[in-house]
C-alpha cells in the first residue's frame, strides 16, 4: 500500500495511506483493526482493579498506522462492540457496565490516545524516526494512564488510583512503547519498498 507524504519535511507520515482509498478499503481496515484490538485484549495479566493487557500497545499502533481520523473511528468501533456485548474487552469481557466501573476511564481514553499517536505519526513521529516513534507511543500510553487514573480516583481516591492504576503499568508502558516503535520501524521498511 502506498504511504502518504508529510509535505515539506520530506518524511512520510502515516504508515498505511487509507485516507485516499475507497470506502470499502476503509471499512475493511476498521474491521481488521477492531479484530487486532480485540486480540490485544485477550493477552492479559489479571490485576485488581485494572488488568494489564496489550490494549494500549494496540491502540497506539492503530493510531500510528491508520492516522488520527481512521484510527479514532476504528478504536471507537471496537469500544462500541464491547458496549453492545461482544467479548472484545480485556479478557473477553463485554457490556456497558465496564464503561462506568474502574476501567471506564481507560476505555474512554483509548480513542483519544490513539488519535494523539495518529496525529503525531502524520507529522513524522513514525518508524522512520525511532526516537520520535517511541516518544509518541509513550505519550499515548501515559495519556491512557492519566485519564484512566483520573476516573479511578473518583471511585477509590487519588492516592489509591495512582498506586493501583498508574504505578504498576509504568514499566509496561515503556516496554510496549519500545515494541511499538520497533513495529513501526519494521512496517516503515516494508512499505517504503512498495511502489507509491
Amino acid at each position: 500500500m502506498p504511504m502518504s507524504s508529510a509535505g515539506a519535511t520530506g518524511k512520510q507520515s502515516v504508515m498505511i495511506d487509507l485516507q485516499n482509498r475507497p470506502l470499502a478499503w476503509k471499512i475493511g481496515a476498521v474491521f481488521v483493526g477492531t479484530l487486532f484490538l480485540a486480540l490485544s485484549s485477550y493477552i492479559e495479566v489479571p490485576m485488581v482493579p485494572v488488568p494489564v493487557t496489550l490494549q494500549t500497545f494496540a491502540v497506539a499502533l492503530v493510531g500510528a498506522l491508520y492516522g488520527w481520523r481512521l484510527g479514532g473511528v476504528t478504536i471507537t468501533a471496537w469500544l462500541v462492540e464491547g458496549a453492545l456485548g461482544l467479548p472484545v474487552l480485556a479478557g473477553g469481557a463485554a457490556g456497558i457496565h465496564h464503561f462506568i466501573g474502574p476501567t471506564g476511564g481507560y476505555l474512554f481514553a483509548f480513542p483519544i490516545a490513539g488519535m494523539v499517536m495518529g496525529f503525531l505519526a502524520e507529522r513524522g513521529w513514525n518508524g522512520q524516526r525511532m526516537v520520535l516513534a517511541f516518544a509518541g507511543m509513550l505519550a499515548s500510553n501515559i495519556l491512557c494512564l492519566v485519564l484512566g487514573a483520573a476516573w479511578l480516583a473518583v471511585l477509590v481516591g487519588a492516592e489509591q488510583a495512582i498506586m493501583l492504576g498508574v504505578v504498576p503499568f509504568l514499566l509496561g508502558a515503556v516496554l510496549k512503547s519500545a515494541l511499538g516503535a520497533a513495529v513501526l520501524k519494521l512496517v516503515s521498511g516494508r512499505t517504503a519498498r512498495l511502489p507509491g
